[in-house]
């Protein structure tokens, strides 16, 4: 798999988040910057003069002129079951792994309950690759954030949890092609 990389320029002043410390960084115009991967709802760049990977919300995507990288939600459509939940979370990615949350193997449990006053909550339990991850919120948040643009979701819990540890034996077939492990 050969990976595409595109110099930007940052128009805009942005905050990004330093990869994998999970540090707020302000970058400021005219920056230049180079875009490793924009998959689900974010960027991951390297901005040489910061050193480093960074990641940028979709919701800031402007600053480097381009639209979000998933626009639309049209996987997050039909009868809310797990199914429809897992295709919403394969739009979650790790900044640094170019295979979403789900074919990692991160989700380890997730409930649907309906709930009194209309819709349902979600109940995630999941983890990261390494304990020590400092992105580790940020991707819960993103996986909370994914689950409640779902129609049918009124609110969704995320839990990080570290037992059992992640190994990669939990990545999917898909995700092991994806990563060149077959």
């Amino acid at each position: 798999m050969r990976q595409r990389y595109e110099e930007v320029v940052f128009t805009r002043d942005c905050d990004v988040v330093q990869v994998p410390q999970g540090y707020i960084v302000h970058v400021e115009t005219d920056t230049p910057a180079v875009v490793t991967q924009a998959l689900g709802d974010s960027f991951t760049i390297e901005i040489p003069t910061l050193g480093g990977l960074y990641r940028l919300a979709a919701g800031d995507a402007d600053a480097i002129g381009k639209d979000p990288p998933l626009a639309a939600h049209e996987a997050d459509t039909g009868p809310l079951d797990e199914a429809l939940v897992l295709r919403a979370l394969k739009n979650v990615y790790d900044p640094e792994i170019p295979v979403n949350v789900v074919d990692l193997g991160l989700i380890y449990e997730l409930q649907i309950r309906p709930l009194a006053a209309g819709g349902s909550a979600v109940d995630v339990q999941m983890t990261l690759t390494a304990p020590g991850c400092g992105m580790g919120q940020i991707i819960a948040a993103d996986v909370k954030t994914r689950l409640e643009a779902v129609p049918g979701i009124a609110e969704a819990h995320v839990e990080v949890v570290w037992e059992p540890p992640w190994t990669p034996q939990r990545i999917s077939p898909a995700g092991r092609a994806k990563l060149g492990l077959d």
